[in-house]
């Protein structure tokens, strides 16, 4: 079987809801990525591109239903390379990282561009068609922003409830405390503020030309847990813990990564960063979308066999703190180690693009700090988690000192 490598990653900063890159389309925000891709591999053809694969959790836009053959034809690249757009909601990039690797290993491409996109600025209101024209009654637009819209009514309850309902009934469950939430969100502002002070993004993002933006816009350094526990309650009035401080907000932007063969060096003229090693994805009840992680990620490190004592970096997608901090009480790992460089909480959750955001930045990560084994991981709607485990090539090869 042949072995699948993280090559390169970069994305968009990402902008707050109705803000920085609210202007322009998600297809175009694709194609940004696409084009920097490209100009990063000094060595590629770009005829040798197998394939590329995207995420996209809307597509009811501007997306055009497949992002992959959109930003693809809007980027220029030569219209023989098939695309293709996945949608495993907030997981969908993650998952396109996930299928192009499976297509190395079976010797179906040498090299694929994966990535994700999303404005949630831009989604679109729909309006359901009914079974005859010019209905008597009154019809309602939904929003396709986030969330359930136009629910089959054969869905359970329980399974329907908002995202921010189905988290406070998880930290319910889990125990995870108003305090711990705001500390954690705190953490994650702060620690992604002096990742961004200190040059770790430097390398990993690319300012969309005709935006002004150039970090991250949702990022309040010298944020602490006092203050935000100031801040009152979204879901529950009374007895409610999750905030607009303590969960992920509206966001747009792009990431993508190339995923190729050990031939795709020469391809790319690029090393290799790390080695995908094991996947995993895992589903359970709905209203607890946010603990899925646990075992995708207790899955992807069966299959890369190892455990998580030898572990080094998590990247855990922050769709709330609350979640967030459910998924790592329940691992047992050490919290230093997650998110060392800020999170979503802070950076945004485009919805589409989070999944290759995490995934790039711990190959980045796992390259600065010399340590051999990481995860990405995230949790999806509906009841879904995916994970990634990541092999530091350096590492591995025994001029590291990280864990092995």
């Amino acid at each position: 079987m042949n072995q699948a490598f993280v090559y390169d990653a970069v994305r968009t900063p990402f902008g707050k809801f109705g803000s920085g890159l609210a202007a322009v389309r998600p297809d175009d925000l694709a194609a940004h990525v696409i084009k920097e891709s490209v100009k990063r591999a000094p060595g590629l053809d770009p005829e040798r591109i197998d394939e590329v694969v995207f995420g996209n959790a809307n597509g009811a836009g501007e997306e055009n239903r497949n992002i992959a053959r959109m930003g693809t034809l809007l980027a220029g690249l030569p219209v023989s390379i098939p695309g293709t757009t996945v949608n495993r909601l907030c997981g969908s990039s993650l998952d396109a990282a996930i299928i192009a690797s499976r297509q190395i290993n079976a010797g179906d491409a040498e090299l694929t561009l994966v990535g994700g996109a999303e404005s949630m600025s831009r989604a679109p209101w729909v309006l359901p068609k009914t079974e005859k024209p010019y209905p008597a009654g009154d019809m309602t637009l939904a929003s396709t922003t986030l969330g359930w819209r136009l629910v089959n009514k054969a869905m359970p309850k329980e399974w329907t409830i908002s995202l921010g309902e189905a988290t406070e009934r998880l930290r319910e469950k889990y125990g995870v405390s108003r305090e711990a939430q705001d500390e954690f969100a705190a953490a994650s502002h702060n620690l992604s503020a002096a990742a961004w002070d200190e040059g770790f993004y430097d390398n990993l993002v690319a300012p969309v030309p005709g935006t002004d933006l150039v970090r991250d816009e949702g990022i309040r350094a010298g944020s602490s847990a006092e203050k935000l526990a100031g801040l009152k309650t979204v879901f529950r009035t009374e007895d409610g813990t999750v905030t607009a401080g303590n969960a992920s907000p509206l966001s747009d932007g792009a990431s993508a990564a190339w995923v190729g063969s050990e031939a795709a060096a020469g391809l790319l003229g690029l090393d290799p960063l790390a080695r995908i090693a094991g996947r995993g994805a895992h589903g359970n009840d709905p209203q607890f979308f946010g603990y899925a992680p646990v075992e995708a990620a207790n899955n992807a490190l069966a299959k890369a066999g190892i455990g998580w004592d030898q572990v080094g970096a998590v990247e855990l997608n922050e769709a709330f703190a609350a979640q967030s901090l459910a998924c790592i009480n329940a691992w047992g790992i050490d919290h230093s180690i997650v998110n060392r460089h800020g999170g979503a909480i802070a950076m945004g959750h485009p919805l589409g693009a989070s999944g290759t955001r995490i995934l790039g930045t711990l190959a980045r990560s796992l390259q600065a700090s010399g340590e051999r084994w990481g995860v990405a991981a995230i949790c999806i709607g509906v009841g879904q988690g995916l994970a990634v485990v990541l092999e530091n090539v350096t590492a591995s090869a025994g001029t590291s000192t990280g864990k092995a």
